[in-house]
């Protein structure tokens, strides 16, 4: 398995302080992997094994702890005559009732180092949040970028420029999953449909006790069908009501949070550049990983969609804060901002036809602030101008930043 340089360097960044150490993301994303090469590094740096303590929640072999007094007690019994400062990992937290009192008290009744994982972006939500509030840092772990999957498969042979060009057209297909890279085109495409249905069944469903479980699946695949489209929930309510599916903006709009908390959808919201006001309805729905849309969509999904799709989860990969902006009524993909840096984005498929080209130009144009500019297309030809950067999108996927 790919070392995931970029989250083991976070974790290290913050190993042996006082922070609970929150690693969250979809089901599959390589969480568990990632604490797994995290522990090797800590037993080859001479820490004794027995001060070590690893949990997966998905085990049978933990069934057993259902609520935060049995985690307690298993674990106290544990270190019982363990010296030495401890490492606790527990895999899939949210497993335990009330997790956060039996973390908390680890943290202040143990001289222990604790990392904790979760397949839910609502985690930290609830009352018993404040229990550990300020007191943790979340790194969110996504299924391999491009970047990734060109490092894989370097460490296997030496790539050709055709070669990078092929990972990418797999990338769009299969997407980046780590556990369906050994898997052929076929056994590819089951291993997404059993990640899409474990998240939707126990991530979604079971989690959030859902009754209307046809409703949800034609609502998801609705949504990831048009990815990058410009919805409201009453947009959605109506378009539904065609298809004869009468249901109240309140379910659609619940049922929407329910996806995005459990990492299946993201949701960016729409920004008036001109004043920098959020707008608070017509927001844009992406997808955790583009193997879902083609999943859903099949082999007739829109290149652009995708393409459009990639950038914004790699954008949120770099932690750009992104929203979609609008300025005279013209749509900017992505306005990016990071610390003191803010970009604009445009995704185009391409640019070629003329007058493709000047509709992406005008927005960008519009835009009367120094920040940078881009035009990300497929494009091999360079057509920058007026201090718009048109850029390649293979290209852009393999930069650092």
């Amino acid at each position: 398995m790919l070392r995931r340089t970029y989250y083991l360097d976070k974790l290290y960044k913050f190993k042996d302080n006082d922070l609970i150490k929150i690693i969250t993301g979809v089901r599959r994303s390589g969480k568990t992997s990632l604490l797994k090469q995290y522990i090797d590094d800590l037993k080859n740096q001479g820490i004794p094994e027995e001060n070590i303590i690893f949990i997966s929640l998905e085990s049978a072999n933990y069934d057993f702890l259902k609520d935060y007094n049995d985690l307690n007690q298993y674990i106290f019994n544990k270190i019982a005559n363990i010296q030495g400062r401890i490492y606790i990992f527990i895999d899939e937290i949210q497993m335990v009732d009330s997790w956060q009192k039996s973390i908390n008290s680890f943290r202040v009744d143990l001289d222990a180092d604790i990392y904790i994982t979760g397949s839910n972006s609502k985690i930290l939500s609830g009352e018993l949040a404040t229990l550990i509030a300020g007191r943790y840092i979340k790194i969110e772990v996504f299924p391999f970028s491009y970047k990734e999957l060109l490092e894989y498969y370097s460490k296997k042979r030496e790539l050709a420029p055709q070669d990078e060009i092929d990972i990418f057209n797999q990338y769009i297909t299969y997407g980046g999953f780590p556990g369906g890279l050994i898997f052929d085109d076929e056994g590819k495409i089951d291993y997404l449909n059993d990640i899409f249905n474990s998240i939707v069944l126990k991530d979604i469903i079971l989690r959030n006790k859902i009754k209307n479980i046809d409703f949800l699946e034609r609502l998801i695949k609705f949504i990831i069908s048009n990815i990058g489209q410009i919805f409201s929930i009453n947009s959605i309510r109506k378009y539904l009501k065609h298809e004869n599916i009468s249901v109240s903006t309140n379910t659609i709009a619940n049922y929407l949070k329910n996806c995005s908390d459990a990492y299946l959808l993201l949701k960016a919201s729409r920004e008036e550049i001109k004043t920098k006001k959020i707008l608070t309805i017509n927001e844009k729905y992406y997808c955790i990983d583009p193997g879902f849309y083609r999943l859903q969509v099949g082999s007739n999904g829109s290149m652009g969609q995708i393409l459009e799709n990639i950038v914004y989860l790699e954008l949120i990969r770099r932690k750009y804060k992104v929203t979609v902006g609008n300025i005279d009524n013209n749509e900017v993909d992505f306005i990016c901002r990071r610390f003191n840096k803010t970009l604009y984005i445009q995704v185009s498929e391409s640019i070629i036809d003329e007058n493709t080209r000047n509709k992406e130009f005008k927005s960008l144009i519009n835009i009367k602030d120094n920040h940078p500019k881009y035009i990300l297309t497929l494009d091999n030809f360079d057509y920058s101008k007026d201090g718009i950067i048109h850029k390649n999108i293979i290209d852009f996927l393999k930069e650092d930043d």
